[in-house]
């Protein structure tokens, strides 16, 4: 992950090497041929994609990339898109992430809870589904990302139920998804609580360009609220969906997704066709972007 971005710009081995600097441990080099296992624990994973997206980014920006007018990330995202706002310094939120990636990994116990991509329902169908399905657990929304794609999470039996409602309800399909821990719902509140100190902690500069939050996908320019709405975020609905609507009623024609995939852009694309969407992830598609 990022290895090309470090071979080819400067820019981009100056963030690896803070990383590394700033967990103390070489997190460059489990990026670049470490072991899967390794990589694939959230307490690493973390830390690594917030690494490849910043290093993209400035690779980017140094190779003449414009400012953008607006920033927003998806849960994890929401952090490199505050480094590239300038409010968070990057060491800084590297070694947040680490800290909420153990947080994450450390609530619930593996099996306990699950996640799973509902197809082809609207929000309130799948909200009610999720409501007819706790029973006294925890189900609910959590990743809001189109018009036809909702991902929910909570006690792993839960979800099960919820995926048998609502395929009943219609869903195109349910699938349960393979992840480490049950990210955005009320079993996430540990990783709330012991984040909330960590962030309360950390310096917030001003903002260079506003930023799109998760938790109520209202646009901000107010560095004060910043560890609010990210401590909120560990357990809130990731409001993907609602934050590229406002984006594009504020103005927005041009998305550039930077950093490891093309999962947004494939979002964006769900959510508006009457816009552009790119993305910048190695040294092939960054010239692509610029040309």
């Amino acid at each position: 992950m990022g290895k090309d971005l470090f071979d080819n710009f400067a820019a981009a081995r100056e963030v690896f090497k803070e990383a590394d600097d700033a967990l103390d441990f070489k997190l460059s080099a489990m990026c670049f041929g470490g072991d899967e296992a390794d990589l694939q624990l959230t307490a690493n994973t973390q830390p690594a994609i917030l690494t490849a997206s910043v290093a993209a980014y400035r690779a980017a920006r140094a190779e003449g990339l414009a400012a953008p007018d607006f920033v927003a990330g998806h849960s994890l995202g929401e952090y490199s898109a505050l480094v590239a706002a300038g409010v968070v310094e990057f060491a800084d939120a590297v070694r947040a992430v680490r800290k909420r990636g153990t947080y994450m990994q450390d609530a619930v116990p593996m099996g306990v809870g699950a996640m799973a991509a509902i197809l082809g329902l609207d929000v309130a169908t799948v909200q009610a589904g999720c409501e007819e399905a706790a029973q006294g657990e925890v189900c609910s929304p959590a990743n809001i990302n189109s018009p036809s794609q909702i991902v929910i999470a909570g006690d792993s039996a839960a979800v099960d139920r919820a995926c048998d409602i609502l395929k009943e309800k219609g869903a195109k399909r349910a699938i349960r998804l393979n992840v480490s821990a049950p990210f955005h719902c009320a079993l996430m509140m540990p990783t709330q609580e012991k984040l909330a100190d960590d962030l309360g902690g950390l310096n917030y500069g001003a903002f260079e360009f506003p930023i799109f939050h998760n938790v109520d996908a209202g646009e901000n320019s107010d560095p004060t609220v910043v560890a609010g709405k990210l401590t909120s975020q560990v357990s809130s609905s990731v409001r993907w969906l609602a934050s590229v609507q406002n984006m594009i009623r504020a103005g927005v024609d041009r998305f550039v997704e930077i950093g490891p995939g093309k999962v947004l852009t494939g979002l964006v694309r769900q959510i508006s066709r009457d816009v552009t969407y790119a993305n910048i992830e190695n040294s092939e598609s960054l010239k692509k972007v610029l040309q």
